[in-house]
């Protein structure tokens, strides 16, 4: 019996070649080409060179003021923005298009504008900071400062990771666990919880990296003061730059590379083995 013969389905886009072609020049020149000139400037020093420029106690300093606030900053953001997104997807109310909307507002806002409210609006003397200062509490120029501003950009990310698996999420399975004895918290626990983990991880590790490399939104509220160890680390690159330093600039961007790729392998290894647990794959 003689199959019918498959017909091809009309494409949108015609010339595989083509479009195959634009997308793997695009994605040489924006990416991979200065991603390896990282690579090619870090392997013209020796490795005792190398080891020597990034174990210095400022570049160290920046690292650990980077690493650490990024963190606080991540794990803020995923309890809240946990918070948000629930809000967003359960709940209606008057305004909730608007407050969706403003969720994005530090992806659109330029950072540098969004470093100078923020150190204004928490300075001694801001609309935030005159407050917390007669508390004792000191926001601007101090890590509290960059926490606040890793905040504020991070937020989306966590969000926006949520938000679609949230919508997806059958609000029957909450009712079935309530029915079966489950309390709220055995409920969010034991039902919820385990179903926005991968999300809530992918929005937490984009969160972290991003925070690790934020230059705009916190060089002005951190004071860059190596004494007070407020210095983070892409304000060490830029100044290795202005010094026309590329060989310790380069040095340190690749280690910040590495640990990105690193981060992003672990986010992936995990989301991968949370979809083969619920047989997604």
């Amino acid at each position: 019996m003689k199959l019918p013969k498959k017909t091809k389905s009309p494409r949108v886009i015609p010339g595989f070649g083509l479009t195959m072609g634009v997308t793997v020049t695009l994605l040489s020149l924006l990416i991979l080409i200065p991603l390896a000139s990282v690579f090619l400037f870090s392997f013209q020093l020796s490795f005792a060179q190398f080891w020597k420029l990034i174990t210095k106690q400022v570049v160290l300093n920046a690292f650990a003021t980077s690493l650490s606030c990024a963190l606080v900053a991540a794990l803020v953001n995923c309890v809240f923005g946990l918070i948000l997104a629930w809000v967003l997807v359960r709940c209606d109310f008057p305004g909730k298009r608007l407050l969706d909307g403003l969720i994005e507002l530090p992806f659109a806002l330029p950072t540098a504008v969004a470093g100078i409210t923020l150190s204004k609006m928490y300075a001694d003397t801001g609309l935030l900071g005159a407050p917390l200062a007669k508390l004792g509490i000191r926001v601007s120029y101090t890590k509290l400062g960059l926490t606040v501003a890793l905040i504020f950009v991070g937020i989306p990310f966590v969000v926006r990771a949520i938000q679609p698996v949230l919508v997806k999420l059958d609000p029957q399975y909450e009712e079935a666990a309530c029915m079966l004895g489950a309390d709220r918290k055995q409920t969010f626990l034991r039902v919820v919880l385990p179903e926005l983990f991968p999300a809530l991880l992918t929005g937490f590790g984009l969160a972290f990296a991003r925070g690790v490399g934020e230059y705009g939104s916190v060089i002005y509220i951190s004071g860059n003061s190596a004494k007070h160890h407020t210095q983070v680390i892409s304000y060490v690159i830029m100044q290795k730059l202005n010094y026309v330093d590329y060989a310790s600039a380069t040095a340190i961007a690749l280690v910040l590379l590495l640990f990105s790729f690193v981060v992003l392998f672990l986010v992936n290894l995990v989301q991968l083995r949370q979809a083969r647990r619920t047989n997604l794959l």
